[in-house]
């Protein structure tokens, strides 16, 4: 099988000029790809100790935590845009390059002591995994670590994040 970074297609000037966009959908696509990055996340993580909860991030983020809460054998709690979630929520903001953005999940979604890991498919500046780092400690969570599928070193999302931090695929200087 080829390395994992070779299932990333990185398209130019999108969504805007200046910017390379690594596309994650080859890697999905591909049963046996996917099965290795999930493989890889999970043997990443073991060093976090007993996770009791994965907490992931609209959209992409659900396609990596579902299948990891499983493998881990923890539950998995969905970070959605305000308005998306159908029963009692919390919520967080946060700031954006210009504005800002929320992000929230059910109030029962975290019991005080849960060791909870944050996933997404990707680290850039850090902030949207910060907020949701900031919503499961105001419920009382540990979290006990980030994983991530791809990382882009360049922003610096990792210094926002401190310890405890993994990436299976890295980009620097594009």
């Amino acid at each position: 099988m080829k390395p994992l970074i070779d299932y990333i297609r990185s398209l130019p000037d999108f969504p805007k000029p200046g910017i390379i966009f690594r596309d994650i959908t080859p890697l999905i696509e591909n049963a046996e790809s996917f099965a290795k990055t999930i493989e890889e996340l999970t043997k990443a993580v073991q060093s976090f100790g007993k996770i009791d909860k994965i907490a992931a991030p609209e959209a992409r983020g659900f396609i990596f935590g579902a299948p990891l809460s499983v493998a881990l054998n923890a539950g998995l709690i969905p970070v959605r845009k305000p308005g998306k979630l159908p029963y009692k929520t919390v919520s967080v903001s946060y700031e954006l390059e210009y504005g800002t953005d929320s992000l929230e999940i059910h109030e029962d979604s975290i019991k005080p002591g849960d060791r909870v890991l944050i996933l997404d498919d990707l680290l850039a500046t850090g902030g949207t995994i910060n907020a949701c780092r900031q919503l499961i400690e105001q419920q009382g969570g540990i979290v006990v670590g980030f994983a991530f599928v791809i990382e882009l070193v360049d922003l610096k999302g990792r210094q926002k994040l401190g310890e405890n931090v993994k990436s299976l695929i890295t980009f620097e200087g594009e």
